[in-house]
């Protein structure tokens, strides 16, 4: 029997709901400050930012094949805009997007996700990528590296910046964490990054934003990462939480030993020594030692990680785990979207077409359908109804 309620506030259909979605995300396009006259404008900026967005979906990689699927699929875009004069060439796509500031282009995407996903995440893990075919060495250009935050259980990049290149990331990381708090998507995580992040400023910004870290130790902090190394080598065993974990595919098995330890307060004392890192919020410190075993050969690895989280084992077991989320997300893109073969280089594009393709993974990867990444893509290329799937995605 329907209730009254129901009657009131009927579920949407299928097709309600990837409308609201869409004109979301196009009224967040909206707001990107088109500079042409606009008795000029002939190709609306959203239009063309949603025909990329679903192009890109629909498993087309450059420009043309972009164009090509939208001159294709004219009839499904005009559902949600008017595409009154049709589909620009690919040359004219290009330059306009050259043209979009990219922190303000990314910025539409991280608010269409947050609209939707407006909760805090239980954990983020930030790390870098590099879009190794960007550089142009006759203009002295380096390849694109970007800095993304991802939400390993929602599989979702929540927020990405552009940075000059690998070394900068540890000014970058600060501002995506304020971007992310900004949101309100940041208190009560646990946010993990390798050791790059691992710096007294990052760490104080973390807690600052009401989030726990788990830094890992390696490098370029020597002496942290000895002394730690020590600690776990005489330690009692008393003192010292274990968990063992042991996961078998693709040809190999691997065991996890994490140990942890509350007893930081010799880490905190007052001593000082050149390079001593003075981090204030440490409450455990862990061991990670990673068996990995295969057919012919068999590895070990060893890490060290400095935590803000008193020692909760499970939670912080599954936060080293999980930050291999997002080195997949990266692998994913270089395989499925050929992210490392892109050779946009002018302007912003590819900072820009960096977006939209982690954009388009995020859709594709919370999609229900069956078959690999690169399989859905080419499917909603194929069947527009398969595209409509993917953009009308529900919350897990």
């Amino acid at each position: 029997m329907t209730s009254n309620i129901e009657l009131l506030f009927p579920e949407p259909s299928d097709e309600e709901l990837v409308k609201d979605r869409v004109a979301l995300l196009l009224r967040h396009f909206s707001e990107i400050d088109d500079q042409r006259d606009p008795y000029r404008v002939m190709f609306p900026l959203n239009e063309i930012l949603f025909l990329l967005t679903c192009a890109t979906i629909s498993s087309c990689d450059d420009f043309d094949d972009i164009v090509a699927w939208g001159e294709h699929n004219l009839p499904f875009l005009r559902q949600f805009s008017a595409y009154e004069n049709g589909i620009p060439c690919a040359r004219w796509i290009r330059a306009l997007v050259n043209r979009v500031p990219p922190a303000l282009f990314a910025r539409c995407f991280d608010d269409w996700t947050a609209d939707l996903w407006p909760d805090a995440h239980d954990h983020i893990a930030i790390d870098g990528k590099t879009s190794r075919r960007t550089h142009d060495k006759a203009k002295g250009i380096k390849p694109l590296h970007t800095l993304s935050a991802y939400a390993t259980n929602a599989r979702l990049v929540l927020a990405q910046i552009g940075v000059p290149e690998k070394t900068n990331e540890i000014t970058a990381i600060p501002e995506l964490l304020d971007e992310l708090a900004e949101k309100k998507q940041l208190k009560g995580s646990l946010v993990t990054i390798d050791a790059m992040g691992c710096q007294v400023e990052i760490a104080e910004r973390i807690v600052s934003h009401g989030a726990d870290f788990l830094l890992m130790v390696k490098g370029n902090q020597r002496n942290l990462e000895k002394e730690i190394a020590d600690y776990f080598r005489t330690a009692p065993e008393e003192r010292l939480i274990r968990k063992t974990t042991l996961e078998k595919g693709h040809g190999r098995i691997e065991g996890r030993e994490y140990i942890v330890s509350g007893e930081v307060e010799w880490l905190c004392g007052s001593k000082s020594y050149p390079g001593a890192m003075r981090f204030s919020h440490i409450k455990s410190i862990v061991k990670v030692v990673n068996r990995t075993e295969y057919k012919n050969k068999c590895t070990i690895d060893t890490r060290y990680y400095i935590c803000s989280l008193a020692p909760d084992i499970e939670r912080i077991a599954a936060g080293s785990r999980g930050h291999w989320g997002v080195e997949s997300m990266h692998w994913l893109l270089d395989v499925a979207f050929k992210d490392d073969y892109s050779r946009y280089r002018s302007g912003s594009g590819a900072k820009n077409m960096a977006v939209v393709r982690r954009f388009a993974l995020d859709l594709v990867r919370r999609d229900q359908g069956k078959g690999s990444v690169k399989t859905r893509r080419k499917s909603a290329g194929w069947d527009v109804s398969i595209l409509l799937s993917i953009l009308k995605i529900k919350p897990r």
